[in-house]
């Protein structure tokens, strides 16, 4: 499995943040692999989104303390317990202006 990383890191009220965007490639959609992720993020109080993609992958946008985002980027190695994840490609993201307080799937993107 391929692992791609850069990350962007961001001061928030005297608080270092991170934000950073997973592409998720493998077998990852009819899996729960987006409740678990979804479960898995709210566990280690991150900030977010994540979705399907019409090309069968999930994209997960996670924002919060450093090691809640790398921790977030071990789990998602492995993810659901019956998906299969072949290659996650993480980049850097900016913080969306309209983030949301928690963390939630979204509808699949168009």
């Amino acid at each position: 499995m391929a692992f791609i990383t850069a990350a962007t890191q961001v001061q928030t009220r005297g608080f270092m943040r991170h934000c950073r965007q997973f592409h998720v490639i493998g077998k990852v959609q009819g899996v729960s692999f987006r409740a678990s992720t979804c479960d898995q993020a709210q566990a280690l109080d991150l900030k977010g989104h994540v979705r399907n993609l019409p090309d069968g992958g999930v994209e997960i946008l996670a924002y919060g303390a450093p090691e809640a985002v790398q921790e977030l980027a071990q789990w998602l190695k492995h993810g659901s317990v019956d998906a299969r994840v072949d290659r996650i490609i993480a980049i850097d993201a900016p913080v969306p202006a309209a983030l949301s307080d928690e963390f939630v799937i979204l509808n699949c993107s168009a």
